[in-house]
């Protein structure tokens, strides 16, 4: 277990991310505030989580007690960032495009103190089967993913029927590179 001579503050609202920390046994609280998630858009696609993760970071207060965390994950097709869907059709429309295709999952990390900043990213390939269109109805109406990267969840239904291959860090894809982030949080160890 890290014994870190910091509070950690997670902020996000990802119930994936807190579920990650507690597995991993590592204390910490959330702490939540708005902020605008855009981004330049001719920043290149495999930059934009860990701008993203640097952006939230610097929008936090934070004491010298606190070692905030922030993340973004964001799906990458042909060039393209997908976004987080807004509604059933918007969902549709991502799952089709990525339907019998190979995506890029990049998570970008900020780990900062009031001294010190870290940030880095977690790439990992995943592809698809072909879905069929009651796949993705189901899915949507089951599951509702209007909360994630590219309109699903690797742990959850369509996660267990639909990826055919993974190459990289499963826990990436969910939203936080845990095997990463354990490696990173080490450097504030006592």
């Amino acid at each position: 277990m890290l014994e870190l001579p910091f509070k950690l503050i997670l902020a996000s609202g990802s119930p994936r991310r807190q579920a990650l920390l507690q597995e991993m046994d590592v204390p910490f609280s959330v702490r939540l505030q708005e902020v605008d998630e855009s981004y330049p858009k001719e920043l290149a696609a495999e930059k934009v989580a860990v701008y993203l993760a640097g952006k939230k970071a610097a929008a936090y207060h934070i004491s010298d007690e606190e070692l905030l965390l922030t993340a973004d994950t964001v799906v990458v097709l042909d060039g393209e960032v997908l976004g987080k869907p807004d509604n059933a059709a918007e969902a549709a429309i991502l799952l089709r495009k990525q339907s019998g295709k190979l995506q890029t999952v990049i998570t970008g990390v900020c780990l900062r103190t009031t001294n010190d900043t870290v940030t880095f990213s977690s790439t990992s390939s995943v592809l698809f089967n072909h879905l069929t269109d009651e796949e993705i109805q189901y899915y949507i109406q089951k599951y509702q993913p209007y909360d994630k990267a590219g309109a699903y969840g690797i742990q959850e239904w369509l996660g267990n029927i639909a990826i055919a291959r993974i190459e990289g860090s499963y826990t990436n894809v969910m939203g936080l590179p845990t095997e990463a982030l354990y490696n990173a949080l080490r450097s504030f160890e006592l």
